[in-house]
């Protein structure tokens, strides 16, 4: 049995990463390129960086900084226009998940038209949009390696998974220097985000040696890491490990598919706007509980690979120290339960049922280990609570 792998064109990986761009754009042959972004990084000069160096060059890019956080289909209406008016031959996709996930989402809206819903699973975007260079500024969503977008339709709160070859960024340039000012609460939210990541890609029933090369290497990455990332943001060497281990996570489940964590925690983020790592973050124990008996091996793999258990422990043993670490992680980085965020119960209970049909619909529980049923799923929800 063979396995498809798919990967951006070219990566430059590293600190100053990021100021490859010019080269990057000539290899490409495109001269005009759009800078794709939001306020902050507008606002912290990073998107004044990336124009300072391409001007070095002779290249003179715009800059589109209307996207938001967890994007919509009305957020991203403007950066279409904007492309489907201007005469752009290139995007430079600059932040993290979101501008990134935009991006993908505008390069192929304003190369062909209509709108996101057209384009969402099981439909698989192959058509090649406008090229994407990206430059992620978190370590988690590893957007910059994957050929998923996720837009939410906000007339239905669905967020909808988009996936193809058309998202996958023809170059990501992965500078870690890019993290250092990331403020503690981003830090956990997109560190959990790459570990579930990493997890969920090698239990995932999509899982090929390949992905498990790439999954094994961010959680060892990553475990070691998160905490020291999030206790101290100047921490070169963790910031480091962290990006790399996002990145390898990103190629993971991009090749091998995520499972019933992030199927979860869509319809919790698209209907109470709950940040998706920090969603993730809050199922993450949870679900690893549900599906250990169905994968003993694979998590026992994990929590080694993590560094929480030794090559000595049973598989049994094993388990239990990646579950103790997983509520321990959730702990030290105060990841809040779906109450403690300020959610009101009775609209989160009443909606259990449609969250579970939504979380089922997208695809993703049926790569998981042990596949749910609706009622398990509505269990699972109700013990975050």
């Amino acid at each position: 049995m063979s396995n498809r792998i798919i990967l951006p064109r070219m990566m430059q990986v590293g600190g100053g990463a990021s100021q490859q761009i010019p080269d990057i754009l000539q290899s490409l042959g495109c001269k005009k390129p759009l800078i794709i972004t939001d306020k902050m990084m507008v606002e912290l000069g990073y998107a004044k960086r990336i124009q300072a160096c391409l001007e070095e060059a002779s290249v003179i890019a715009d800059v589109f900084d209307d996207t938001v956080p967890e994007p919509t289909m009305a957020s991203i209406e403007a950066g279409v226009e904007k492309v489907r008016h201007g005469s752009y031959d290139s995007i430079i996709a600059l932040g993290g998940g979101s501008p990134i996930d935009s991006a993908k989402a505008i390069g192929i809206l304003g190369k062909f038209g209509g709108d996101m819903s057209d384009y969402k699973f099981p439909r698989i975007v192959d058509e090649e949009g406008l090229p994407i260079i990206a430059i992620p500024t978190t370590a988690g969503t590893g957007s910059e390696v994957t050929r998923f977008t996720i837009i939410t339709n906000e007339t239905t709160d669905e967020k909808m998974l988009c996936v193809g070859v058309g998202f996958m960024p023809v170059a990501a340039l992965v500078d870690f220097e890019l993290t250092l000012s990331l403020p503690p609460r981003i830090t956990a939210d997109t560190g959990i985000d790459a570990l579930t990541h990493a997890m969920e890609s090698y239990v995932s029933k999509k899982a090929s040696p390949y992905s498990d090369s790439q999954a094994l290497s961010a959680m060892r990455l990553i475990g070691p890491n998160l905490r020291a990332a999030y206790h101290d943001g100047q921490d070169v060497k963790a910031r480091e490990a962290m990006m790399l281990g996002s990145t390898l996570a990103g190629i993971a489940f991009s090749n091998a598919s995520v499972a019933l964590v992030h199927g979860m925690s869509r319809p919790i983020g698209a209907a109470f706007h709950v940040p998706h790592g920090l969603s993730n973050a809050m199922l993450l124990p949870a679900v690893t509980r549900f599906s250990i008996p169905a994968a003993a091996e694979r998590y026992a793999d994990c929590a080694r690979a993590m560094g929480v258990a030794t090559e000595q422990d049973s598989d049994e043993v094993a388990n239990a120290k990646l579950m103790d670490e997983l509520n321990a992680l959730n702990d030290e980085l105060n990841v809040p339960t779906p109450e403690q965020f300020g959610i009101e119960k009775e609209a989160f209970f009443d909606l259990m049922p449609v969250m579970a049909e939504q979380a089922l619909a997208s695809g993703s529980p049926g790569n998981n280990p042990r596949v749910p049923g609706a009622e398990e799923i509505i269990e699972i929800y109700k013990e975050l609570w």
